[in-house]
């Protein structure tokens, strides 16, 4: 097969894969086309006020300070004499819209929503604001938009202020808060001169939302310790009491209106948000008014927790909830009203289970449906009768706990119809993965090996394209008549080519047999071991990260098991060295740490002093390219000392509140622009090529670290510049050819392909090498299965004020850096050993795939949202990693072999 066209192939079987588990796994929950459930009680309240401190930590509003006293004197009053409080409990993401949609929703947000940065609406669904008479809302445009697009009708109005000034360089972050105080009293100012406004909010089902992002700016610019974010407390709280004072002198004290004070998610300590840490999932709850209990003052509460000690809070009543379920317990109203509540709530879900039962069964064979059989109809007609009886009987506990049970089977049934085609969608995708794993194995035998060379080849046989094409118009035939999505087609008709490539390599699997009956069996047990081994570690490595130290402490100890450390003593010394020393990066901390920019500046007068090492060899050699060289060179001195420069003055700017100055901020996407362009000027000579790519990329990471990662792409790049030595070592002990002097190698675009050779065992051990690189490049410093494992920042010199997609694109690039410094090495060391790119991409492709099947079977849908979410974040590495190494081999080639001249016709090179 052309290479091209398998290449091609490849990319779309693994995007194919890589979609699969959101197919599989994590399809909206939602239900549409529900008949609406009403409790046919009145409500309590007529009206909302909810107000939602975006980032507010539990303990950072409840404890006391340093002097004993309350940061948020009001709401603690609130909480001692007038209202109810609690803990509530959110999930992961921890991020603010998904946390507003189980506020305001009343669901937990499905997994679609990333892709649009947690601010549209990726499926449909209703809301509080929504089945509102009317909806006011003040805040940040990031979050009121989405509730208003998501409503039907023109009653959801939101006022924002400009995007620009969720800026986390600014001086006072408190003016966000400030500013949805001040528009608040604006508008009932308003109200009272403008009768259709002033009748409006007079009306029943009315909400009033307030969303103040304040004290979450301040936390990722200053950290939740820090004096800025615990004082933005006291002013939420001063602002809080100004607008509860407001609605009662404007409503006349009717007591009628229902406030809720809460927050969408915490914040770690290191200033991030976004994963399972107990900071960040645990908000406060605090709510008084129309419909809520008063205070309760109890002797003694069980809890799992100290908190009620260290905050003060022993004798009050905490009542905790989960984000997005409504707490019965909060509620001061009659047992009938609970009771119809929780009724009307039951039908509701069972409402939805019913639908969901339908449309599954509408799309099914019959002979293949299998209903959920313990909610039979009979059984939730039965329930349903039981519950009303109780409700006339004046039996209202009993009626609650029968509604909870049907809850309860409902929410199981829809878990069940909602996963129904899973196990069917897995078999296909793991026989797609096996056949893909196969059929790329058995190409690197039949084309870059000597174990079939010579062998005859037997003519296939024309029933096999036959029997392939019954089956795949069987199984389209199959999919048809259940009604089956599109996608469904791929997932199942992918592995019928696949496979039929697969046996169309039969004879290549008995020459494959032939020749391992000739291998000494203990020779090929202990390699397939070796092998086994190997791939576990890279797996365990996901989960733990040590493991990376435990493998490159191996790795050290590689020249001393092998004849290399006779023969090339100071190379193997350096390897040992360097190893070891990279081997301390992955025991380092990945979350918690303090930013310390002295060690920034010591990476970049580490990068500096080996720069300035070069400068006399480049000085003594002679003619216009050399003097082309040395100023690129030079260049790249000015381009580390200016990242130096503008990680100092920025970090002194925003530690004076002074933002980011302007000049830093061009300076730092002029360094990151000419950061690719810049190597295309230098040298094609092997490491000189190699230098110079360290050098640009060097400086773009400085600029992106906090602390002591600035150090981990100079321990790495050392490490791979002694791999390029080590493998040119390796080729004269096993006597493949004679080494070639690495001084006299040139990267050349144009290889001459016969110099390549074919594979050898040793030739496995080189993919395993890149990997392993690869993966410790990715984890050396910090996991992104956790999404808090990065600081905001590391992007300060670029931008300040909040963007998602383009912090989120900055982040993506300095954990790419590593990896590019890594292929670049791998593309020297196929060069210096004679090597095919394909030949070698091809074996990494394998070990990648063989630990992505490992993370499909460990991805989960179950137990906590911290698990789900790191299983997910381990098999999208993978599978991210091995199309991603398509995109990094090709960046490699530039960098490596394209030649710019800063004047006159570009020159080509060749060895």
């Amino acid at each position: 097969m052309n290479m091209l066209l398998f290449f091609t192939l490849g990319l779309f079987v693994h995007f194919v894969f890589f979609v699969s588990i959101f197919d599989i796994y994590f399809t909206s929950p939602l239900v549409h086309g529900m008949t609406p459930q009403f409790t046919p009680l009145p409500p309590p309240a007529k009206r909302l006020v909810l107000f939602v401190a975006d980032g507010l930590r539990a303990d950072a509003l409840y404890e006391l300070d340093e002097n004993g006293n309350s940061r948020a004197p009001f709401l603690r009053n609130i909480i001692m004499y007038e209202g109810s409080w609690g803990i509530s409990h959110t999930r992961v993401p921890t991020e603010s819209r998904p946390g507003h949609v189980a506020l305001i929703a009343g669901f937990y947000e499905d997994v679609s929503a990333v892709a649009k940065g947690w601010k549209e609406n990726p499926v449909e669904f209703d809301s509080l604001f929504n089945e509102s008479k009317y909806t006011w809302s003040w805040g940040s445009p990031d979050i009121l938009p989405m509730f208003a697009k998501g409503a039907s009708g023109d009653h959801v109005y939101t006022y924002s202020y400009d995007a620009k000034t969720e800026d986390f360089g600014a001086n006072d972050a408190t003016k966000l808060d400030t500013w949805v105080f001040d528009n608040v009293k604006d508008f009932f100012d308003t109200a009272r001169n403008n009768q259709s406004l002033f009748s409006k909010i007079n009306e029943e089902k009315i909400v009033f939302f307030l969303h103040l992002l304040g004290i979450d700016t301040n936390g990722h610019a200053h950290r939740p310790s820090s004096r800025d974010y615990k004082d933005n407390i006291k002013k939420v709280d001063d602002g809080v009491k100004e607008i509860v004072s407001m609605f009662k002198h404007f409503y006349g004290n009717d007591g009628k209106t229902t406030f809720i004070f809460t927050s969408d998610h915490g914040m770690t300590d290191w200033g991030f948000h976004g994963a399972g840490h107990p900071s960040e999932t645990l908000t406060p709850l605090v709510t008084w008014g129309a419909g809520i209990k008063y205070a309760q003052k109890v002797s003694a509460q069980q809890f799992d927790d100290a908190f009620l000690k260290e905050w003060r809070l022993e004798n009050w009543k905490r009542q905790d909830i989960n984000q997005g379920i409504l707490p019965v317990d909060y509620l001061n109203n009659t047992d009938l009203f609970k009771a119809e509540s929780m009724f009307t709530n039951a039908v509701q879900i069972l409402e939805q289970f019913k639908v969901k039962m339908t449309q599954k069964k509408e799309v099914t064979l019959p002979f293949l449906f299998t209903p959920f059989k313990l909610l039979s109809d009979s059984k939730q007609l039965n329930i349903l009768r039981k519950a009303r009886s109780y409700i006339k009987q004046g039996k209202f506990d009993e009626a609650v706990s029968l509604c909870k049970e049907l809850i309860h089977l409902a929410l199981e049934g829809l878990s069940y119809y909602h996963t129904y085609d899973r196990f069917f969608l897995g078999i296909n995708v793991v026989a797609g993965f096996v056949g893909w794993t196969s059929y790329a194995s058995l190409l690197i035998i039949k084309s870059h090996s000597n174990l079939t060379r010579g062998l005859t080849v037997k003519k296939s046989s024309h029933l096999l394209p036959y029997g392939f094409l019954a089956a795949g118009l069987l199984v389209a035939l199959f999919l048809l008549i259940q009604a089956c999505p599109w996608t469904y087609y791929v997932y199942c008709l992918l592995p019928v080519p696949i496979w039929y490539a697969v046996l169309r390599e039969f004879q290549v699997v008995q020459d494959l047999v032939a020749s391992l009956l000739t291998f000494p069996l203990s020779h090929f047990v202990g390699y397939l071991l070796v092998f086994t081994v190997g791939i576990e570690v890279l797996v365990l490595s996901f989960f733990y990260r040590y493991m990376l130290t435990a493998g490159l402490i191996v790795f050290a100890g590689w020249p001393f098991l092998t004849k290399l450390w006779t023969q090339a003593k100071i190379t193997s010394l350096s390897w040992t060295v360097f190893s070891l020393l990279l081997a301390v990066f992955p025991l380092m901390p990945v979350v918690g740490r303090t930013p310390d920019i002295s060690l920034v500046m010591g990476a970049g007068l580490l990068v500096l002093l080996l720069s300035l090492f070069a400068v006399p060899s480049l000085i003594k050699r002679k003619g216009s390219l050399a003097k082309e060289e040395l100023l690129v060179h030079l260049l790249q001195i000015l381009s580390t000392v200016l990242s130096m420069y503008v990680v100092y003055s920025t970090n002194s700017s925003l530690l004076r509140k002074q933002g980011l100055p302007l000049m830093n901020q061009i300076l730092s996407w002029a360094v990151l622009a000419s950061s690719l362009v810049v190597p295309l000027l230098s040298s094609p000579a092997l490491f000189q090529r190699l230098f110079s790519i360290l050098l640009s990329l060097m400086s773009t990471y400085l600029l992106l670290s906090t602390g002591y990662e600035a150090l981990f792409p100079l321990v790495l790049s050392c490490l791979m510049f002694v791999w390029i030595h080590m493998e040119q070592e390796t080729l004269q002990q096993s006597g493949i050819s004679c080494k070639k002097k690495l001084a006299s190698i040139q990267f050349s675009y144009t290889m001459d392909i016969t110099q390549f050779r074919q594979l050898y065992l040793d030739d496995i051990r080189r993919a395993f090498f890149l990997v392993f690189f690869l993966v410790t490049a990715f984890f050396g410093t910090g996991n992104i299965a956790s999404i808090n494992s990065f600081e905001l920042a590391s992007v300060y010199c670029f931008l300040t004020v909040f963007s998602p997609f383009m912090m989120g694109a900055l982040m993506m690039w300095k954990i790419l850096i590593p990896f590019v410094l890594v292929m670049c090495a791998f593309e020297a060391v196929q060069l210096t050993t004679q090597l095919s790119s394909k030949s070698l991409f091809l074996i990494v492709l394998v070990i990648s795939d063989i630990m992505a099947l490992h993370f499909f079977f460990l991805v989960k849908d179950y137990g906590s949202w911290l698990d789900i979410g790191t299983s997910i974040s381990h098999y999208v590495i993978v599978m991210s990693m091995t199309i991603f190494l398509v995109f990094l081999n090709g960046l490699a080639q530039v960098l490596t072999t394209k030649k710019l001249r800063l004047r006159g016709k570009p020159k080509s090179h060749h060895m």
